[in-house]
């Protein structure tokens, strides 16, 4: 192992740390309004159950590979198999770290832009109709937003990992979970939240079919951030006699709680504005984040005043602000550790070098929404339609495209090229018990079907995004 690695202080850092990884924007906007539009707790059970069939197994088998080689994705897998293609699946998961990084970090920043500018009087004019197209489409405002947070994430990054992401990691997620839940105890006490609640949690069963599935699964694996290397390096820092079934399952549950309670904080908000919302008219995506919630917090003023009603919204958004810092950590790590073990780099420099061209990659993204034509109308795709803007085109295809081949490939060459004895014996290392049990089983056999079922995702996702066309 390089002097330059180093390794968590001890099992709860590297827990909480995982689970900064996982926690993110996809959790505060994504899960919600997708258990919203498809069946709320029906799609919350289908959920989880897919969370912990499926990408549970890929959690396992990602930390396994890292704390056995002690490497990076690209140095894991070229040492368990040497002088064969299969380092190119590191090299896919930490390409696309970079790019996901690239489009994340400017997302980052307008929701770091939206937290100052309603901390400093904004919130009037940022609830109005049209502000959020007038705010992205800023050049400079968001490069300096952008940047803010892109220097916050490096500095971090290069304190190492145990006073770095570690220390972080420990103050952020805890704060997170306070912040959270305050927010969530007063939004239920605002009229019509209860109207949220039902709406959120009572099932609709008649909502669901495959493609309903197929959401579900998708939201898990991304939410995990499954299939480019990030708990491969987060766990090539775990020690030897850790129980990484155990840790890994903590992390599991840990994303899907924030996620969960994520939707009782965003959906019961929702409607106190908007009582008579429907699984229709729900907003999705930035304009949910960025155009409805700061009408929510505007239209508490009458009852409560503009200051207080101010600092109810940029509490929210510093809550939103620490979600994205912990992901943009893990996503500059990976391709950090890679530059470090390959490049035979310290640490300091790798980050910044990292952080440098990935603030440059960004620039496309942040010019993506207004502020030039060329990348607000970058691509059209076969299936026709209006031109695509280059942040969601990054999107689509390092996102929601490459992390379920990421996943696929994973999972295949843990099966076929590394063998599930290997995996047993890093588990078992931590875990004594391990081999025959009943643990064991679940484990091997979710591990065979997990590869159909993610293929199945990639092709879907391919077929739907780019050309059209759904299977079902």
């Amino acid at each position: 192992m390089s002097m330059q690695r180093g390794q968590w202080s001890s099992r709860l850092g590297f827990i909480l740390a995982a689970a900064g990884s996982a926690v993110g924007l996809g959790n505060i906007w994504g899960f919600p309004i997708q258990t919203a539009k498809n069946g709320g707790a029906a799609f919350v059970l289908i959920y989880l159950a897919l969370t912990f069939l499926i990408c549970f197994p890929v959690v396992i088998l990602e930390i396994a590979i890292g704390r056995r080689t002690q490497k990076n994705p690209v140095g894991a897998l070229d040492e368990l198999a040497p002088g064969t293609p299969w380092k190119s699946v590191g090299m896919l998961g930490v390409l696309s770290g970079v790019m996901i990084l690239s489009f994340y970090i400017v997302i980052a920043g307008w929701v770091f832009g939206y937290f100052l500018e309603i901390a400093t009087g904004g919130l009037q004019r940022l609830a109005t109709d049209g502000e959020f197209s007038t705010f992205v489409g800023s050049a400079w405002k968001n490069l300096i937003y952008m940047g803010l947070f892109m220097i916050a994430t490096v500095a971090i990054v290069v304190g190492g990992i145990k006073d770095g992401i570690e220390r972080w990691a420990r103050y952020l997620m805890p704060t997170l979970l306070i912040m959270l839940f305050a927010l969530i105890v007063y939004v239920l006490t605002l009229d019509n939240a209860g109207k949220g609640i039902a709406f959120y949690l009572i099932p609709d069963f008649s909502k669901i079919n495959i493609k309903v599935i197929n959401a579900a699964l998708s939201q898990a694996f991304f939410s995990l951030s499954l299939g480019m290397g990030a708990l491969i390096t987060y766990g090539s820092y775990v020690s030897k006699q850790d129980n990484i079934i155990s840790s890994g399952f903590i992390v599991t549950l840990f994303d899907t709680f924030i996620a969960f309670s994520a939707g009782l904080l965003i959906i019961p908000a929702i409607f106190t504005l908007a009582p008579e919302t429907t699984a229709e008219t729900i907003p999705a995506g930035p304009g949910l984040l960025f155009v409805f919630i700061p009408k929510v917090f505007m239209n508490l003023v009458a009852d409560i005043g503009y200051y207080p009603a101010s600092f109810l919204g940029a509490f929210f958004f510093l809550l939103i602000c620490f979600a994205a810092l912990t992901s943009t950590i893990s996503l500059l790590e990976v391709p950090t550790s890679y530059v470090v073990d390959q490049g035979k780099t310290l640490r300091k420099k790798a980050a910044m070098l990292v952080g440098a061209a990935v603030f440059f990659f960004g620039l496309g993204s942040m010019l993506a929404n207004g502020a030039s034509e060329f990348f607000t109308q970058f691509i059209t795709y076969p299936k026709g339609g209006p031109p695509v803007d280059f942040l969601t085109f990054v999107a689509d295809i390092f996102f929601e495209t490459s992390l379920p081949l990421g996943g696929f490939l994973l999972s295949t060459f843990t099966l076929f090229i590394w063998k599930t004895k290997n995996l047993n014996e890093e588990i078992s290392q931590g875990y004594p018990d391990y081999p025959g049990s009943l643990v064991e089983k679940l484990i091997t056999t979710m591990l065979h079907v997990a590869p159909f079922v993610i293929f199945f995702i990639f092709i879907n996702t391919v077929l739907a995004k780019f050309f059209g066309i759904t299977l079902f």
